[in-house]
């Protein structure tokens, strides 16, 4: 009975050991199909880095299921590169499905579940879909506002993403307060001289020129400017 019940564990210590196995062989897999991924769109091959990525969310799915956060990763890196090539219908179906699984794995308030909602949110915002956009950035600044340090550079960058749809909307004044918070974050977590500080300036900069403050929009493009030919970096067209 001994040696029947040894063999057993002998068998059944086997199995797990090759589950495991194979499932950290997959990990490797999945991990190595998304540096790919990213070496392709770097090389602007985004067709055959949508091919890369879904297979990459067909093993994250196959290995660990289908709302683990592996999968969300996945749904991520689809959508954004859909949003890339400007289908946005596609980018949206898994930048929800992105954000769903994070929001069941980890909560409503985590800042990851911040940082689906700002994806999407931005999909929204470059659709013109303005009335979409607010709420989902809204929920990620508090989100972010509660879950981070006051400092934290991602908290900036909701600061500033949300700024720049004020300003769409016209609504300056809340813009301009949000640029200023996102502007001191950002100067405190990377320093004066940083891309992230171009870019606020350069937002303030088109902000003020709206509403007629010429002077001060010269002195923070001209310091953006500063700050790019240092870095040796064009803005954004």
């Amino acid at each position: 009975m001994r040696m029947y019940i040894k063999i057993i564990l002998i068998l059944i210590v086997g199995i797990c050991s090759s589950w495991v196995a194979t499932v950290l062989a997959q990990e490797t897999l999945w991990k190595e199909l998304n540096i790919e991924v990213v070496r392709l769109v770097q090389e602007g091959k985004y067709t055959d880095a949508v091919k890369v990525a879904k297979r990459s969310l067909e093993i994250a799915k196959e290995t660990f299921g289908p709302d683990h956060m592996k999968v969300a990763v996945s749904l991520n890196n689809l959508a954004t590169l859909y949003r890339i090539q400007g289908k946005h219908t596609e980018a949206e179906s898994f930048y929800h499905q992105a954000l769903s699984i994070k929001e069941q794995a980890l909560g409503p308030d985590h800042p990851k579940v911040a940082t689906s909602l700002n994806n999407l949110a931005g999909l929204y915002r470059a659709q013109g879909k303005y009335a979409e956009a607010e709420p989902l950035y809204e929920r990620a600044l508090r989100i972010r506002k509660k879950a981070l340090e006051p400092d934290h550079p991602d908290l900036g960058e909701s600061l500033n993403n949300l700024g720049l749809l004020y300003k769409i909307q016209g609504k300056y004044a809340e813009a301009e307060s949000l640029y200023k918070q996102a502007l001191a974050i950002w100067e405190k977590a990377f320093g004066p001289d940083d891309l992230n500080v171009a870019t606020v300036l350069e937002n303030m900069g088109e902000l003020y020129r709206k509403i007629g403050k010429e002077n001060e929009a010269e002195k923070l493009e001209a310091r953006a400017r500063r700050i790019r030919s240092h870095l040796k970096v064009s803005p954004p067209q």
